[in-house]
C-alpha cells in the first residue's frame, strides 16, 4: 500500500469523503489501491488540510513579520525627501564610494558648520558646504587607495580608512599627523565612541581584524597610538559599532561577520571579552540563513537597530531590539541566556536530563531572539552575493532608507515594514553604493551616490 501522504491516497481520500462513489471505485481499481484507501482516520493529510498550509504559507512569505497595526503616531512621517538634486560640483567624475555629513569647525569659518564628506574611486576625498552643496576643498592623494570610511573626531581631526588598510589622521586640510597600518588590507568601517573622558575608535579590516586605539588630542593635533586591543575573527567584519552597556555605563563592540547570522558583543578592555551573541535567524534550520552586512542605530531610541542583510536575490530588512548581554558575563558560546538557564546546563543531573534541559534552555532563547525581532520585511531591493548593503534611518527615527542594484532609494516604514517609498534619481541598473540621512540646518535631507558617479542630495518638497 503507498504511503499516507503519497498524492494517490489523498486524492482517494477526497473523492471517498465527498461520496464520489463510482469516481472513487473507478480510481482505486485503476491506481491500484486497497478497498479501504480513502478512509480517514484523526491526524491523516487530505487535499483541504494541504490547501489551508498553501493560503498560510503564502501569507507568510508576502508579510513575513510586519507590523499589525497601522502606524499611528509611529507611522512614516511626510513631508519626506523625495525631490531630486543632483550634486555637479564634484571637480571630478568616479564612483562614489561613501558619503556622509559631519558638523566641523573650519579654519575659514568661525562657527562650526555641516561639512559634507564624499570620497570616489579616483582616491579623492571632497569636501563640501552640506547646505549649499558646493564645493570647499578636494583633497588629491590623501591616501594611497580608494577612501572606503571617514570619520571626524570632535569637530577637527579627520580620520581616512583606505583599502590599502591604512588608517590617516589629519586636519581638515589633509595635513597628515599620524599613519597607522595595523590592517593588512580593506578598512570598511571606522566606529567612534566619544561619550565619556576617554574616548574609543575601532576599525574593522578585512584582514578578519577589528582594532581599537585610544585617541588623545595634544597641541600637535590627534593621537592614535598603538592599538590597545586587536580582536581576530573567523571570518571578515561586515559591520561595527561602539555603544554604550546600559547598565555598567561602559563602551562595548557590536559587530556582524561573513557567514553568520548573529551580533556579537565585546568588551573593549585591554584583553577584549565576547559577552555574548544575538541570533537574528533564532528558529531557521539552515547553516547560513543570511549575513547581517550593515547595521544602524536608531536616532530616537539606541536600543533598536537596523540591519540589512545579503539575503538574494533582494535584500532583507530587520528592525531588532539589542539584547545586550551582562557585562560580567564570562565569555561564552550561548546567546544573551539569564542565569537561571546557563545554571541549569551546568547541574549535575544525569545525562538525559542535561539533554533536556539544554534543549529547553535553546528553545528559551531562540524564543527570546525571535521576540526582539520587531520587523522582519522583503524590501524589493535587488542584490547579489556581491553588493553593499546600506541602510540609513530618517532622523526622526519613522522610517529606514536601504540602497539596491537597480538605481532606486527605497524608505521603509519602521512601524509596519512597508514600502512607502520608491526614489529614482539614479541610472537605472545601476548599484547605488551609499547612503546619509539626517538634518542639515532644520531640513531633512538623504544623500545617495552610485556606481553611475552620481551624487543626489534627496529632500522634502518645499512650501
Amino acid at each position: 500500500m503507498p504511503a499516507t501522504d503519497s498524492p494517490a491516497i489523498i486524492v482517494a481520500r477526497f473523492l471517498k469523503a465527498n461520496n464520489y462513489t463510482e469516481s472513487y471505485a473507478a480510481f482505486i481499481s485503476e491506481a491500484g489501491l486497497p478497498p479501504d484507501a480513502g478512509v480517514i482516520s484523526k491526524g491523516d493529510l487530505t487535499l483541504e488540510t494541504l490547501l489551508e498550509e498553501k493560503k498560510t504559507f503564502d501569507v507568510s512569505v508576502r508579510f513575513e513579520k510586519l507590523g499589525v497595526h497601522d502606524g499611528g503616531e509611529r507611522g512614516w512621517k511626510v513631508p519626506a525627501p523625495e525631490t531630486a538634486a543632483i550634486v555637479d560640483d564634484l571637480p571630478s567624475s568616479s564612483n562614489i564610494l561613501s558619503v556622509a555629513v559631519h558638523s566641523v569647525r573650519m579654519a575659514s569659518h568661525q562657527e562650526s558648520m555641516a561639512v559634507m564628506f564624499v570620497t570616489t574611486a579616483d582616491r579623492r576625498l571632497h569636501l563640501l558646504d552640506a547646505k549649499t552643496r558646493t564645493i570647499q576643498t578636494s583633497l588629491v592623494g590623501l591616501q594611497d587607495s580608494p577612501v572606503l570610511s571617514v570619520c571626524v573626531f570632535r569637530h577637527e581631526h579627520l580620520l581616512t580608512a583606505s583599502m590599502s588598510g591604512q588608517l590617516l589622521v589629519s586636519d581638515l586640510d589633509g595635513r597628515p599627523t599620524e599613519r597607522r597600518r595595523d590592517h593588512s588590507k580593506y578598512i570598511v568601517r571606522i566606529a567612534m565612541y566619544d561619550e565619556s573622558d576617554e574616548p574609543l575608535l575601532a576599525t574593522a579590516g578585512w584582514d578578519c581584524k577589528i582594532v581599537i586605539y585610544r585617541p588623545t588630542v595634544s597641541d600637535r593635533g590627534m593621537v592614535l597610538g598603538e592599538p590597545i586591543a586587536t580582536i581576530t575573527l573567523q571570518t571578515k567584519p561586515e559591520a561595527i559599532a561602539l555603544i554604550q552597556h546600559p547598565i555598567a555605563r561602559l563602551p562595548i563592540l557590536l559587530l556582524s561577520r561573513t557567514d553568520s547570522s548573529f551580533l556579537y558583543y565585546y568588551t573593549c578592555e585591554s584583553e577584549p571579552r565576547l559577552l555574548g551573541r544575538q541570533n537574528l535567524a533564532p528558529h531557521s534550520n539552515a547553516w547560513v540563513a543570511f549575513t547581517p552586512s550593515a547595521l544602524a542605530l536608531c536616532p530616537t531610541d539606541p536600543t533598536l537597530l537596523a540591519v540589512g542583510t545579503s539575503s538574494v536575490p533582494h535584500m532583507k530588512l530587520l528592525l531588532v531590539r539589542l539584547l545586550v548581554p551582562p557585562y560580567d558575563q564570562q565569555p561564552s558560546d550561548t546567546t544573551t541566556a539569564p542565569q537561571s538557564l546557563r545554571t541549569s546546563l551546568l547541574d549535575d543531573s544525569p545525562a538525559t536530563d542535561t539533554q533536556a534541559s539544554q534543549a529547553r534552555a535553546a528553545l528559551v532563547i531562540a524564543d527570546r531572539e525571535a521576540a526582539a525581532i520587531q520587523i522582519h520585511c522583503t524590501t524589493m531591493a535587488p542584490q547579489t552575493a556581491y553588493s553593499t548593503p546600506a541602510v540609513a534611518w530618517r532622523p526622526d527615527g519613522s522610517g529606514v532608507w536601504v540602497n539596491g542594484d537597480d538605481g532606486a532609494v527605497r524608505g521603509i516604514e519602521a512601524s509596519t515594514g512597508k514600502v512607502i517609498s520608491t526614489l529614482k534619481g539614479h541610472e537605472a541598473g545601476s548599484k547605488v553604493r551609499c547612503l546619509w540621512a539626517g538634518s542639515v540646518n532644520v531640513e531633512e535631507v538623504m544623500l545617495s551616490g552610485g556606481f553611475d558617479q552620481k551624487l543626489v542630495a534627496w529632500t522634502s518638497p518645499r512650501a
